[in-house]
């Protein structure tokens, strides 16, 4: 059984590390690579992405240094983890751009990006708290999703189905928020849905 959440370090808390140039990995260290990735998957889904990090490196067979050789902090750690589901995200948004209505597209695409970031528990929260900080790892892979969305958001606009008004990135943070509210009143699995609905509706011109 996984452990506590650990103290926050300050590795935990810094997101300003900048990576290393990239450069092909050693064998070993592919596979501690991977088996990390493989553990935190397993150990945010069973606890949250506030699961311990030490736990984490533990359960793959290294040592915390080991881990943050790889991922320099939480939010590194995160967005790898998130890393599919930004690639699902990106192909859906150019398949949607050819959908007939734009409306019905960007309704598609963001009912998605809610489960996608309602996946790990504490997930919507902290991609809320990175939207626009582009020191975080985390922050930088959601700039891929505002462009994507950013897209279905303008043809939908161009059709003038949505408000000029309305901006991606309050819209992804309404979003963001569904999902939390998602997450906080599992009871209610259609209350996504209904939230998402409210607030096309409220956008409409």
């Amino acid at each position: 059984m996984v452990g506590a959440t650990s103290p926050e370090t300050a590795e935990d808390r810094d997101t300003t590390v900048t990576p290393a140039a990239p450069r092909a990995m050693r064998a070993d260290a592919r596979r501690n690579h991977e088996r990390l990735l493989t553990e935190a998957r397993s150990a945010f889904a069973e606890h949250g992405t506030e699961a311990s990090l030490e736990d984490v490196a533990r359960r793959a067979g290294v040592g915390i240094g080991t881990l943050y050789r790889h991922f320099p902090n939480r939010h590194a750690l995160l967005s790898a983890v998130f890393e599919d589901a930004v690639s699902d995200l990106l192909a859906r948004s150019r398949e949607l751009l050819r959908a007939p209505e734009p409306c019905a597209a960007l309704m598609t695409w963001l009912r998605e990006t809610v489960t996608h970031a309602g996946e790990y528990r504490g997930l919507a929260r902290a991609l809320m708290s990175v939207s626009s900080d582009d020191t975080s790892a985390l922050g930088r892979c959601s700039g891929p999703i505002r462009e994507a969305g950013g897209a279905l958001l303008a043809r939908a606009q161009e059709a003038g189905r949505i408000r000029p008004d309305v901006a991606i990135t309050d819209l992804l943070q309404l979003t963001h928020a569904i999902a939390l509210a998602a997450e906080e009143t599992p009871k209610d699995p259609a209350l996504a849905d209904r939230l998402l609905r409210l607030t096309l509706r409220g956008l409409k011109p």
